[in-house]
């Protein structure tokens, strides 16, 4: 099978904006080596190999300290390639799995001592199909006591068939790249409000306010995503995470620069108090807690 995507920039620009002490790239993959780690035969793209080597580098580039890196369908629910970047990571990544449903309780608590600290959902048809909320609700009962959160990633589409679920989940739950909004309608559409109201009523539901080069009608420098991204930075200052989502699997629309990705932070997140929480202070306390400032 053939890449189904364009490669990542093997060149970022130096962004201008310096993010804070400690701060978090809490959404990026690793993927492969392919002969290593195959990627999963029932996988909608392939991906190019993006090693965990090149994503620290990336890191250190950007200006970041720690990583969460989450597991994309094109592995499918091997999670060894991620498990291998969390290993060489000396404790400054954590990672969110995807599951069959038959891994056993020893499998589990081996995953959350090497750094794994949520579980991802897809409701994305058109890269797993069709999935019922009522398959997902064993594992939400597995992984409670081991104290993870749920990660969804759906389309603005499937929201009102969605939040019923997500509103009655008993562990926190982080929400991929704000629920992918149609940017054009903008923020005052009732689509948008509808995801705020989600937020607003369920005091467990986050935000990632992330991958402005996937929802952007305009590209660079992704002026029409940024009020929508602001909006849930201001409304909810407490409970947003941002990352690069490198190397941004499945895009064919163009190359995002990461140094240009970073540079919009400071324009949703407006002062440094956001962006200290944005950055540091929330991903701290979902996935070092251990570490976070009380």
């Amino acid at each position: 099978m053939d890449a189904g995507w364009l490669h990542w920039c093997k060149a970022p620009r130096r962004p201008d904006f310096h993010p804070p002490e400690g701060a978090v790239d809490a959404h990026c993959h690793v993927f492969g080596p392919a002969d290593r780690f195959p990627f999963a035969p029932e996988r909608k793209y392939t991906p190019c190999d993006a090693s965990k080597e090149q994503l620290f580098a990336l890191r250190d580039f950007l200006g970041f300290d720690r990583n969460v890196i989450v597991q994309a369908t094109c592995h499918g629910t091997d999670n060894r390639a991620l498990l291998d970047a969390l290993d060489a990571a000396r404790g400054l990544a954590r990672g969110v799995v995807a599951l069959s449903g038959r891994e056993t309780d020893a499998e589990l608590a081996d995953m959350t001592a090497r750094g794994i600290r949520g579980v991802r959902f897809n409701f994305v048809r058109r890269l797993v199909g069709e999935r019922k909320v009522e398959d997902y609700l064993p594992l939400i009962e597995r992984i409670r006591p081991l104290g993870w959160h749920v990660v969804v990633y759906f389309e603005a589409a499937d929201l009102a068939r969605l939040a019923p679920f997500l509103a009655a989940l008993p562990v926190t739950v982080v929400v991929d790249h704000m629920g992918r909004p149609e940017v054009g309608k903008g923020v005052d559409h009732p689509d948008f409000k509808a995801f705020l109201r989600l937020m607003a009523d369920n005091a467990h539901v986050w935000a990632k306010v992330s991958c402005p080069e996937r929802l952007s009608l305009t590209g660079p420098p992704y002026d029409d995503v940024v009020p929508l991204a602001r909006a849930v930075v201001e409304a909810f200052p407490d409970r947003v995470l941002w990352g690069t989502d490198w190397p941004h699997p499945n895009m064919k629309s163009h190359i995002p620069d990461d140094g240009e990705l970073v540079d919009v932070i400071p324009r949703i997140a407006t002062n440094a108090d956001r962006r200290q929480k944005l950055l540091v202070t929330n991903p701290m306390r979902l996935y070092w807690p251990e570490e976070a400032a009380p």
